[in-house]
């Protein structure tokens, strides 16, 4: 190909990429002076929480019982700037990002400044509480390996612990109702582990999964206590309810429940707003779209 030839392939493609048609819903305008998300600070804003919840082991290692409590003030106060201005560009990216809303004034950035400094300080106010749950997620992961010799290990190498911290993070950001940023947070979390969280999905205390590689857990998914899920679990919907445009009724209930004490075992699929009641035992490579009762054990039959 000439040079010149190309000089006008190179035209023709960029007022091709560069057209409305092209771009709709695909491209967000940036406007000089609004802030926008940043994977890298939230990506700060992670390694911040995981060091002050797990001191010692994540952030600085020359931490004991004379610093700490310097470490943690040092590490909060960071922890504090960086999410006010990235739960303000969340804000802001939102309201944004309506088609009815598109310019954003400067009287309702400066809102989002002092909503976005009250969230951050609540959620702090929260760190203590987090810190409490995440502790029962190392002593189910601890209880439940036999393998694991101790929580030091359990904290430093499990990925569940990982994928964990950063959805209940999130999940706290999002019960705050801080946009975008919650799914981002897990979405690094999947992207480092494996393991696919919604924020939006409630879990309880003493959560665990073994090896966790390809875990998927929906949006609507409620998890009692003392659950224990295996590698390439999926906990999905069955259909999705459409509306008379035909397009999907979002925000229903549509993944699975499942109650206290409940073990799902290996590649098992369960699907829908179904109930796997209290004990139940669901065994590996298993398809489950019905309510399962308390108890229950279920397994595949037997060849003959």
């Amino acid at each position: 190909m000439s040079p010149l030839n190309f000089t006008r392939l190179l035209a023709q493609t960029v007022t091709e990429l560069s057209t409305s048609a092209s771009l709709k819903g695909l491209f967000h305008e940036h406007k000089d002076g609004d802030p926008l998300p940043s994977g890298k600070a939230l990506h700060e804003i992670i390694e911040l929480c995981r060091a002050i919840l797990f001191p010692g082991f994540y952030g600085q290692s020359t931490v004991n019982h004379h610093t700490i409590a310097y470490h943690i003030g040092v590490d909060i106060e960071r922890l504090y700037n960086l999410l006010t201005d990235q739960i303000q560009a969340g804000l802001c990216f939102a309201e944004e990002d309506r088609e009815e809303n598109r310019i954003l004034s400067d009287t309702a950035c400066e809102t989002h400044r002092e909503q976005a400094i009250d969230l951050a300080g609540q959620f702090i106010s929260r760190l203590p509480n987090l810190r409490a749950v995440l502790a029962t997620d190392v002593e189910a992961a601890y209880n439940g390996d036999p393998a694991a010799e101790s929580y030091g290990e359990i904290i430093s190498c499990y990925p569940i612990i990982k994928a964990l911290g950063n959805y209940r993070i999130a999940h706290e950001l999002l019960l705050l109702g801080v946009p975008l940023i919650p799914r981002i947070i897990t979405e690094m979390a999947h992207s480092e582990t494996g393991i696919d969280i919604h924020p939006a999905a409630k879990i309880g205390h003493h959560f665990t999964i073994d090896h966790g590689t390809g875990v998927v857990i929906g949006a609507t998914c409620i998890i009692g206590n003392r659950v224990k899920l295996y590698q390439g679990v999926t906990l999905g919907a069955k259909s999705f309810p459409l509306d008379d445009n035909g397009h999907p009724i979002k925000g229903i209930p549509r993944h699975p429940i499942l109650e206290d004490d409940v073990i799902v075992y290996a590649n098992s699929t369960i699907l829908g707003r179904i109930t796997i009641g209290k004990g139940a035992t669901i065994g590996g490579n298993i398809w489950v779209t019905e309510n399962v009762a308390a108890g229950a054990r279920l397994i595949q039959e037997k060849y003959k």
